[in-house]
């Protein structure tokens, strides 16, 4: 029996996890988020206060990439808000992970976010955390975590 076993179980324990990483990467929940994902950065240019709706769970804690909490009333204001102000957004996501964990998921990308205004176009970039709960059957995000990506100095 002696050193054999241990290396035989740290072997497994290695291959078991990475083939668990690989899988979670593929799963149907994976897939069903990252398509709700695009779905709402989609929505997010349009304003779009349907998805918006069903994206955020009526309980999200949202964290700003400037550090205010808000909840999914104050995200609904904004949305109409940013409607007013006749800018035109575009957003887009990249370097998407998602973490399945059954009826929980955490999600980690790079939000790109390009907006027209005054005929100049502005570029920004934020990372995000969101986790994503399955409640009746249906993805909503409860948690949600913005940060913006500092723009890399040309000095």
């Amino acid at each position: 029996m002696g050193s054999g076993i241990p290396a035989v179980i740290v072997l497994l324990a290695i291959a078991l996890s990475g083939t668990a990483t690989t899988q979670a990467s593929t799963t149907s929940s994976a897939r069903q988020i990252s398509s709700l994902l695009n779905e709402f950065l989609d929505a997010a240019g349009r304003g779009d206060r349907a998805v918006f709706d069903r994206f955020f769970a009526d309980d999200v804690m949202y964290t700003r990439s400037a550090g205010a909490t808000v909840d999914k009333a104050e995200i609904m204001k904004n949305i109409d808000r940013r409607s007013e102000t006749g800018a035109k957004n575009t957003y887009s996501a990249d370097d998407v992970t998602v973490h399945d964990y059954g009826d929980t998921a955490i999600v980690n990308f790079r939000l790109n976010a390009r907006a027209e205004r005054d005929g100049k176009t502005e570029l920004a970039h934020y990372r995000n955390t969101a986790t994503f709960l399955r409640r009746r059957g249906q993805w909503q995000v409860v948690a949600w975590q913005s940060t913006k990506v500092p723009e890399e100095s040309t000095h």
